[in-house]
């Protein structure tokens, strides 16, 4: 089974966030929820707060296939603060691993500078920062092992496409059809 990682910090986009989680889960693809803020719980942009699977913080980051960053904030912010996080999306780039982010957070890969020459899209207004990338107006982007999102009117089908990079296009379709998308 492949497994991911979606980092949550504290001003995250609840629904960008657990519509990944919920639909990675569905398709029976590993989605685990690690604190970014190294607690319990994190507390979404609209004040909602959920219990972490673990914290980011000793975390044995080799057992996983992919990282998605939700939008949000402070939570993107927050994100691209964290020197950690940027190492880590480094990391997979580096391995071929799936880099994944939506709304404001594909800036947090920018940051990482694993944008260029790459299709990206990001929330409207924000994309002067994606340095490097060929910026796009799609829902979804996916170019390679990245995926990027234009926000929380995309959270499902950026969520098939994770699936779709893990399943295959099938899998995605069915799964589409079984949560009535399409």
């Amino acid at each position: 089974m492949k497994k991911t990682a979606i980092l949550f910090a504290n001003g995250y986009e609840e629904v960008e966030a657990l519509t990944v989680v919920d639909l990675l889960r569905r398709a029976k693809i590993g989605c685990e929820i690690l604190s970014v803020a190294d607690s319990g719980h994190v507390t979404g942009s609209h004040g909602i707060s959920i219990g972490a699977d673990r914290n980011f913080s000793g975390t044995d980051f080799s057992q996983y296939d992919g990282v998605i960053l939700p939008g949000g904030m402070p939570g993107t912010t927050n994100l691209a603060a964290d020197e950690r996080v940027l190492a880590l999306l480094r990391s997979f780039a580096a391995a071929g691993k799936l880099t994944a982010a939506i709304c404001a957070a594909p800036t947090v890969l920018a940051k990482a500078g694993l944008l260029e020459g790459k299709k990206a899209v990001c929330y409207p207004g924000m994309e002067e920062q994606l340095t490097g990338a060929k910026v796009s107006f799609d829902p979804v982007a996916v170019d390679g092992t990245v995926i990027t999102s234009r926000g929380l009117g995309t959270a499902i089908p950026f969520a098939l496409s994770i699936v779709q990079y893990f399943e295959g296009r099938e899998r995605a379709e069915a799964l589409a059809s079984s949560v009535v998308y399409r």
